[in-house]
């Protein structure tokens, strides 16, 4: 954890990214949530939840929690089974990493700042969010979502080269992977496929500020989310031939 200063003299990294992000600390080991080039992967150490089908309090390290992109243990081997009760975090007394992700990168160049420290970063990322209607705000129709409807498709590098052919004219946003494959951008592959911003289907919508965020205007139902879901999936797969899967779960 760094030299012994006195902890309120720290300052401790590894969570700006995920500055913003409403929900609870619970519920973060479940899908490995992440943001702005951070996952919390990278930071817990350990879980204790109740395991609701033996009846008795279990504690997982971080491997045992096989966390991966937006999945987990708890999301795709073992849904609804535990319970978390506790989530430990291992943070460093540290500058911030480089800021590698494109709507940061400018919102720090905006400032004029070279090197941010942690609290100039997590207002950068607050400042992004809340432009992209990504902060909690009661006030905010477009607030009224789930946040990322889709996860960022991660493909293979032929596929990606596949998908950059479609729209030449275009610059596509892609993250190599430690694997070798290619992450693409969800938001972009809707847009670049006929989705804007502000799209009205029904009672439900695309944001008018993010084309990631699925709205539920008034009346809407969740029939009305999976019809405007599915027929955004029928869009892409058509137009680069790239499935995008939901980051909800669908109950009923």
């Amino acid at each position: 954890m760094g030299s012994c200063w006195p902890w309120r003299s720290r300052v401790f990294a590894g969570l700006e990214g995920l500055s913003g992000i409403p929900g609870s600390a619970g519920a973060t080991p479940i899908q490995n949530v992440g943001a702005y080039g951070q996952e919390v992967a990278e930071t817990i150490t350990s879980v204790r939840a109740i395991d609701r089908q033996a009846l008795r309090a279990v504690e997982l390290s971080a491997a045992e929690c096989r966390f991966a992109y937006r999945d987990s243990f708890f999301k795709s081997e073992a849904p609804e089974r535990f319970v978390v009760t506790e989530v430990r975090f291992g943070l460093t007394a540290r500058a911030p990493a480089p800021v590698r992700y494109p709507d940061l990168q400018r919102e720090v160049a905006r400032r004029g700042v070279e090197t941010p420290t942690l609290a100039e970063l997590r207002d950068c990322v607050l400042t992004v969010r809340r432009e992209k209607s990504m902060l909690f705000d009661p006030s905010d129709p477009n607030g009224r979502s789930c946040g990322s409807f889709f996860l960022n498709p991660i493909v293979t590098t032929e596929d990606a080269e596949r998908v950059r052919a479609v729209t030449a004219s275009v610059t596509m946003p892609s993250y190599p992977q430690p694997d070798g494959r290619v992450k693409l951008a969800a938001g972009w592959l809707i847009e670049q496929s006929g989705f804007a911003k502000g799209l009205l289907d029904g009672n439900v919508g695309l944001s008018t500020k993010h084309a990631l965020a699925i709205v539920a205007h008034d009346g809407a139902t969740a029939s009305d989310v999976k019809r405007l879901c599915e027929r955004i999936q029928a869009g892409v797969n058509e137009r680069f031939g790239v499935r995008l899967t939901p980051e909800p779960n669908f109950w009923g």
